[in-house]
């Protein structure tokens, strides 16, 4: 089992850095259409199936990705609520700094009727 994500933390940060990569980007958005093996993930690459499973496991690390048995299939699934988890923390900062715009738009509409 994959821990969790949390708002903070050495979580957050590995799941930011996993996708800071644009092959493990590319990985996310095909795995948002559904699960695939490495070997289906890796044919629009010129990457080896290797290099896909190294990619893979990072982005299992961070908690984003989850791989099963099918018998001799071994499935990658993309955990969505980890990856909500993600845009919920970028939702919060977004909000954080709308706040904060707003106050400094007040402030200097505030200051500039003083004038």
């Amino acid at each position: 089992m994959t821990p969790p994500l949390v708002a903070s933390g050495p979580e957050l940060d590995s799941a930011f850095a996993a996708l800071g990569d644009p092959v493990r980007r590319a990985l996310v958005t095909r795995l948002a259409r559904g699960d695939a093996t490495v070997g289906e993930l890796a044919e629009p690459f010129d990457l080896t199936p290797q290099a896909i499973s190294h990619h893979v496991g990072v982005l299992r690390r961070c908690g984003l990705v989850e791989q099963r048995r099918e018998g001799t299939r071994r499935p990658c699934r993309l955990r969505v609520d980890q990856l909500a988890r993600l845009g919920t923390w970028i939702d919060e900062q977004r909000r954080a700094w709308d706040d904060r715009l707003d106050a400094l738009e007040q402030h200097l509409s505030q200051e500039g009727a003083t004038r």
